[in-house]
């Protein structure tokens, strides 16, 4: 389970985390680039991932509780007073992806997106309370208020680093994607011009 889960979280780190940033790069590129590139064929893509690391986090998410129950705490989590928002977690990561086996709902860039960012929502809310506290942090000793500023400024400095990252990443991870299937497109145009003639 200890190399399934580092697995999970070099996949986490660089594919799911990036999924909004991939598409909202997809979304530009079919605005001023209408119809030259295959965004389609990307977003479908992006799809079947989405559904394929859900498919095998619920297996193993499955095969844990039954293996160790104690570790994965799911009846205190599913039924403590933040069951509500346990559940929008558990349900937007583990349900809200195998929508897209609907194509209607998958060629829609805005729900993948939505589906994308319910996916790691838990993520997100743990950065926003993490970087709101940092600014309330009134509790912790320091000497004067320009040496809690400092702090606060230096966790938003990675903060926003980690984020300029993840996004650069995302874009980049697009392009290489959108090129991939471009050079595809080129090689079935030269056989079919081949085979014509």
């Amino acid at each position: 389970m200890d190399i399934y889960k580092r697995i999970i979280e070099i996949i986490d780190a660089n594919l799911i985390y990036c999924l909004v940033p991939m598409i909202l790069t997809l979304i530009l590129v079919e605005l001023f680039f209408k119809n030259r590139f295959e965004t389609k064929k990307t977003l479908n893509l992006i799809c079947g991932t989405i559904i394929v690391y859900t498919a095998i986090t619920w297996t193993f998410y499955l095969i844990g509780m039954a293996m160790s129950p104690n570790e994965y705490a799911f009846i205190n989590r599913a039924t403590g007073p933040y069951a509500f928002a346990y559940w929008i977690m558990f349900l937007s990561a583990l349900i809200l992806p195998f929508t897209l086996l609907i194509k209607r709902l998958a060629s829609k860039f805005w729900y993948v997106i939505l589906v994308a960012f319910g996916m790691k929502i838990g993520m997100y809310f743990e950065r926003f309370v993490i970087i709101v506290i940092s600014f309330h942090r009134d509790y912790l000793p320091y000497n004067g208020n320009s040496e809690l500023e400092n702090r606060n400024i230096e966790l938003i400095d990675i903060f926003s680093f980690g984020i300029g990252m993840i996004f650069l990443q995302g874009i980049i991870i697009t392009i290489l994607t959108l090129g991939m299937f471009e050079i595809i497109k080129r090689k079935k145009l030269r056989t079919t011009k081949h085979k014509k003639t």
